[in-house]
């Protein structure tokens, strides 16, 4: 049931300022409005936000937004509360004092929106906080990492169609920007939606002015050259991506000898450094940063004119958002890709590195029960020296352990850290065959990229094809 105000445009006017929709967005949200779902794929930037945060404006009951991305969700939160919006996040960033400060509110229904983790349904005082509120939309952003074929599989998004029943099987609006023709179908046979009541929604992901580029070279002296050159040539922000933090030391280095201006953000950066480096960038006017693709989410700047990957990404997802960031504004701004073959080693090795064996899995459970003591005393040192046999070169560990915390093996904590086993393993963790299907599809991701690279054509029309959209 709608509230008195029951205009779309008059909505998004009063609490967001624009006078008129883009693309299909007010399509969208009268589709939802009506209580029908909708499967929304789109390019980053576009405004998906909007086509659950309008109908939640109109809807009397609560709206629950499940998000992955934890560094976004105050970000969201944030700017809906300076518009008068009525939201908060909950996720494993709050405090004890906070989080129930969060669950006495919301059970109270003093929110019109919600952000959570999927994780946070494992939680009994979440779903008893919720159990007070009407739910009338469910919206699950990064619907890709619902589908164990998407490039950001998380586990808990598998149990999604589960939550919903919790919630009352409320009207669901899945979004994402990448997702294939497999993947689509997955996120709503997972989801268990009716194929005759939901609705797919192609926001398309033309961006015209956006001009893509693959540049060959064959070292790094002739990366820096394509780096200065593009540098030089647009005025304005710019992103150049490296794979490896090392790479992207190296090539600050050169930089600063050239005494070219630049920030540099990476994973291994303290948070509050790299939250420094973030506020300079969305600040800056003419301002260049190195970054590895921990650089990204909450990047909402409009003004981006070059977009430079000096490393081949691991996949056409990876690449389609990350370009994604270029040119919002609508003026024409580059993207560039620095091919070089060698530099497929590296996503060769992260693919393995991402993809251990069963028997991998099993060692690394059978460690833990046996001497969760030591593991406890001595970290993430001892465990690696005592699976690798002191090789360092080696990550499979991080992965293994990933895995047994998404799927609800183990609960884990990184710094400091603490293991607590909660369950065997999970059987697909143990299924060799399952295991060399997902891997083989993590190389076919690598050679589409690759074949991406090497393509005489339109560019844009391969990408479209990539994700099946019409194209021209």
């Amino acid at each position: 049931m709608l509230l008195a105000e029951q205009d779309p445009v008059k909505v998004l006017e009063d609490y967001f300022g624009y006078s008129s929709f883009l693309w299909k967005q007010e399509e969208i949200i009268m589709h939802v409005l009506a209580g029908k779902h909708a499967l929304v794929v789109a390019p980053t930037g576009i405004g998906k936000s909007l086509c659950y945060q309008i109908p939640a404006l109109m809807n009397e009951g609560l709206t629950v937004v499940i998000s992955p991305l934890i560094a976004l969700m105050k970000d969201q939160v944030d700017a809906l509360k300076r518009r008068g919006i009525d939201a908060a996040y909950i996720n494993s960033s709050l405090g004890r004092e906070k989080r129930e400060a969060r669950y006495a509110a919301l059970k109270n229904g003093n929110y019109r929106i919600i952000y959570v983790t999927p994780e946070r349904f494992r939680k009994p005082d979440f779903i008893e906080a919720l159990s007070g509120n009407s739910i009338d939309l469910l919206a699950v952003d990064e619907a890709h990492c619902i589908s164990e074929w998407g490039h950001d599989f998380r586990p808990d998004y598998t149990r999604i169609q589960e939550f919903r029943e919790v919630l009352g099987n409320p009207v669901t609006i899945a979004l994402t920007a990448t997702a294939t023709p497999d993947v689509q179908k997955d996120i709503i046979k997972t989801l268990c939606l009716d194929t005759g009541e939901v609705k797919m929604f192609h926001g398309g992901i033309d961006r015209p002015n956006l001009h893509l580029e693959v540049e060959k070279v064959f070292s790094s002296d002739e990366k820096l050259e394509h780096i200065i050159s593009i540098t030089n040539k647009y005025d304005g922000n710019g992103i150049v991506y490296f794979t490896l933090i090392k790479q992207l030391d190296n090539f600050s280095d050169l930089l600063n000898k050239e005494g070219i201006a630049h920030l540099c953000y990476h994973g291994s950066l303290e948070r509050v450094q790299r939250s420094k480096v973030q506020e300079q960038f969305m600040r800056g006017k003419d301002t260049l940063v190195l970054a590895t693709n921990a650089f990204g989410m909450g990047i909402d700047k409009e003004d981006i004119r070059f977009v430079v990957h000096a490393d081949i990404p691991g996949s056409i997802e990876s690449y389609y958002q990350e370009i994604g960031r270029a040119g919002r504004d609508g003026r024409d701004s580059l993207c560039t890709l620095l091919y070089d073959e060698h530099d497929l080693l590296t996503h060769m090795n992260f693919i393995r590195w991402n993809n251990p064996a069963a028997e991998y899995y099993q060692r690394v459970y059978h460690i833990l029960e046996e001497n969760m003591e030591k593991v406890s005393a001595f970290g993430l040192d001892w465990l690696k020296e005592n699976i690798h046999y002191r090789s360092g070169h080696d990550f499979r560990l991080e992965t293994a352990l990933n895995m047994f915390d998404r799927y609800g093996v183990i609960e884990l904590n990184v710094e400091p850290l603490k293991i607590e086993i909660l369950s065997g393993i999970h059987p697909q963790l143990i299924d060799q065959n399952y295991l060399d299907t997902k891997l083989k599809r993590d190389q076919q991701k690598l050679y589409t990229l690759v074949q991406y690279t090497k393509y005489e054509g339109d560019r844009k029309a391969f990408i479209h094809e990539y994700f099946g959209l019409p194209y021209g």
